[in-house]
């Protein structure tokens, strides 16, 4: 959760605060309505008490999730009181089919929904009147980022066509829209010729942008390019090579079509590492999911992956105790997790969502037993991961640095190519042992991997 984003501000300038709330789509949401903030002269504060208003960027999708943002529109409430709520949760409807904000907390001066920009300043403008007409050369190239200056996240599409029965996201953001293509690489470009090292490709499908437009041809510096995965990925490894940039694929969907990606990754175009979403193994459950891609074939899958591309890591999601899920399809997903060797594998225990059609299904399981699953589902994919990276001992790497006190001389955090920020493991850096190396954040650094430490790697940088 960001809380604010600090900006050097100008005595009289009026402040706005900010909570940004969920995942890096969201985040990408926010970073849009931070940089128009800023285009138009306003400054962030680094106190909620202290801002003349308070956006807080909400997520909607699980009941843990609305509770914390409710949590924290309160808050603004409490130590600020004049608040402006979008998001996601901004979408939803209460039991009485009202919004669901405003039955909560009457007080909020405006709701949006997600993707808002324009409506949320619009509120802005109500509220704290702009200082000044926009001057866009107030805000850098690359616009206003909350995350660390060393890596952004690109988002490429927004919506989904997709109709999971665990899902309400369409309900919320709509089908799927794919952003022009020479829109999304001019951004890419602004960011790597920021300093950016790390881009990170987000969507709610990424496999799926272009459907929408029919793959219709764009353009980029006077070149037709057209918008499909395949040529984003190869426009995207021509923008980052001379940087020495990563770029990191989420949110892709195991369709045929990604495989032509993988000898990009063989060849270093784009980082040889795939965050699928796969939610379940056995086809029964992926039917009651109505999920989009086959279960069937997903082990065949991943074999021609790592036939295309040996150093792949593949990183997913899932949900144990679906409704109906039988004693043998929960044991098919436990002998799906080994037989795949998923590299990072992250499990919920089912949750109804308000408004998703999953809630209606027959044969909903207690939550202890959801829970219990879970937990063993967690245990065979730890033992997974564990062996994997217990391959790595020994292995030399680039790492990203992400954490170096006092330039490294105590050690520090970094990630290699395997590591998503705040999702995946880290690695940890020990102190060099020559006394001329330094470490710096947002720089490479050559590790030699000497150990683990639970979900990380323990290496020496050379």
């Amino acid at each position: 959760m960001t809380r604010d984003t600090p900006v050097d501000g100008v005595a009289g300038t009026p402040r706005i605060g900010f909570v940004s709330l969920g995942c890096p789509k969201a985040l990408t949401d926010s970073e849009l309505i931070v940089t128009q903030l800023r285009a138009e002269g306003y400054d962030t504060s680094r106190t909620l008490a202290g801002a003349d208003l308070v956006i807080v960027n909400t997520c909607g999708f699980i009941d843990d999730a609305v509770k914390e943002s409710l949590d924290a529109i309160g808050e603004a409430l409490a130590d600020n009181g004049r608040v402006i709520v979008t998001g996601c949760l901004g979408a939803k409807t209460g039991a009485d089919g009202g919004n669901l904000v405003r039955a909560v907390h009457p007080k909020v001066l405006a709701v949006t929904g997600p993707h808002a920009t324009q409506e949320v300043m619009d509120a802005v403008h109500l509220h704290v009147p702009k200082p000044h007409d926009p001057f866009v050369d107030l805000v850098p190239a690359a616009g206003i980022k909350l995350t660390p200056k060393h890596y952004a996240y690109l988002k490429i599409s927004e919506g989904c066509n997709h109709r999971c029965t665990f899902c309400i996201i369409p309900s919320m953001r709509g089908d799927l829209v794919s952003r022009p293509i020479g829109d999304v690489l001019a951004e890419a470009r602004a960011l790597f010729e920021s300093g950016v090292k790390e881009l990170l490709v987000v969507s709610q499908d990424t496999s799926a942008y272009g459907v929408d437009v029919k793959y219709r041809t764009g353009f980029f510096d006077g070149r037709p390019v057209k918008t499909r995965l395949f040529e984003l990925c190869e426009e995207l490894g021509k923008l980052a090579e001379p940087h020495g940039a990563w770029v990191r694929l989420h949110y892709v969907y195991p369709y045929p079509h990604v495989d032509d990606v993988l000898p990009l990754m063989a060849e270093g175009r784009v980082l040889p590492y795939l965050d699928v979403p796969f939610q379940h193994a056995h086809p029964d459950v992926l039917r009651r999911m109505k999920r989009p891609a086959s279960g069937e074939r997903n082990l065949e899958r991943l074999a021609r992956w790592r036939e295309l591309c040996p150093q792949i890591v593949v990183r997913s999601t899932f949900i144990a105790g679906f409704p109906g899920e039988t004693d043998a399809e929960f044991d098919a997903l436990l002998h799906f997790v080994e037989e795949a060797q998923i590299d990072r594998a992250g499990c919920f225990a089912y949750s109804p969502v308000d408004g998703a059609t999953a809630n209606g299904l027959p044969g909903q399981l207690p939550q202890a037993l959801r829970e219990e699953r879970r937990a063993r589902f967690m245990a065979v994919a730890e033992r997974v991961s564990a062996a994997k990276l217990e391959r790595r001992v020994g292995a030399t790497m680039q790492v990203l640095v992400d954490h170096a006190p006092a330039l490294g001389r105590r050690g520090g955090v970094g990630r290699s190519y395997a590591d998503a920020p705040e999702i995946d493991g880290t690695v940890q850096l020990l102190p060099p042992q020559k006394i001329s190396k330094q470490l710096h954040v947002g720089e490479f650094t050559r590790a030699r991997i000497v150990g683990t430490r639970g979900h990380d790697l323990v290496a020496e940088p050379i």
